[in-house]
């Protein structure tokens, strides 16, 4: 049996989707699973060892410079890619327009989510089946649900990513941290509403490196950066860490004592990765976007209810001690 995934993006929604693989792979031991990725998130799905090749799509460049000809080129060389291969089956759990218009380019039986529960009902039209599952559920079970009604196996498998971190080297690390342990702390999101105040990280960092922990602070912008650096500047000892690609991220947090973050993909990774994981909502509903794993994970918050450093060094004491 050879299936497609098509779940392109975003970070948190395409880990959210590396379980599917290991439920097909439980039920379906010989499957071989394809996926189609943006490539800014292609590196994850390449983590999982049930994936065999991934397949990367640039809407999110290409829309940038949409009549451009080398634009024009990577799409068509994009569609022979994705319609070169016949699919035995072709599942889209992102239920939009766009990943369902990706499902209908290639070649196979495809499903995903009925009008009435996708997230954009339009999408449903380019599907062969749909399938009605609950929309208040967390998004890493409405996936596996789908996956689960698609292939007609049981809803109730055990959670696996089928993630482990992979054993990159990080030589910054060694030299920048003098303590055995250290922690990730992911201040950075998408939206400011979504932040956490840099007091609020500034105490929980102090407090780390006081049980002799060193908290690593990644980023990516230069925004991200100073940021960090703000928060660094209030507990001397942190490490504000080099740019990183998602496989040292990974390497990184799968290696940490905790991992604290706000709504951002980097802290369903630390979950996924196993790693004991504190998330931190202030803007939104952690009942359908918060982590999910299969070690200690707490989620915190919620739209207009930041936590407090208490109860987030409360999790982390929790977490430390799991």
């Amino acid at each position: 049996m050879h299936v497609l995934l098509v779940k392109t993006s975003s970070l948190g929604d395409v880990i959210h989707n590396l379980p599917v693989v290991s439920d097909l792979k439980r039920m379906h031991p010989e499957a071989q699973i394809d996926w189609c990725a943006e490539e800014s998130c292609a590196a994850i799905p390449r983590l999982h060892p049930g994936v065999r090749e991934v397949i990367p799509v640039a809407l999110r460049r290409w829309r940038k410079t949409p009549f451009a000809a080398a634009v024009w080129r990577e799409f068509a060389d994009f569609r022979r890619r994705l319609g070169a291969q016949r699919y035995d089956f072709v599942l889209d759990t992102q239920g939009l327009v766009k990943s369902a218009l990706i499902a209908s380019q290639a070649n196979g039986l495809r499903c995903g989510y009925a009008a009435g529960v996708a997230r954009e009902p339009f999408a449903a039209r380019f599907y062969d089946r749909t399938f009605v599952i609950p929309t208040n559920a967390n998004a890493v079970l409405r996936n596996r649900w789908l996956a689960a009604a698609a292939f007609d196996y049981p809803v109730d498998l055990p959670l696996d990513y089928g993630l482990a971190a992979p054993e990159l080297p990080l030589p910054w690390l060694e030299k920048s941290s003098h303590e055995p342990r250290h922690a990730v702390l992911l201040t950075a999101t998408s939206r400011d509403d979504k932040l956490w105040s840099e007091d609020a990280w500034g105490t929980v960092a102090h407090e780390l490196l006081r049980q002799g922990i060193t908290p690593i602070l990644p980023s990516g912008s230069a925004r991200e950066r100073e940021r960090t650096e703000r928060i660094a500047a209030q507990a001397p000892g942190c490490c504000v860490a080099p740019p990183l690609g998602l496989p040292e991220l990974a390497a990184l947090t799968g290696r940490a004592a905790v991992a604290v973050g706000v709504d951002t993909g980097l802290v369903h990774l630390a979950a996924a990765l196993g790693t004991p994981t504190i998330a931190l909502y202030t803007a939104t509903d952690p009942e359908r976007t918060g982590v999910l794993g299969t070690g200690f994970f707490r989620n915190l918050g919620g739209p207009g209810l930041a936590p407090s450093p208490d109860a987030v060094l409360a999790a982390i004491d929790q977490g430390l001690r799991a």
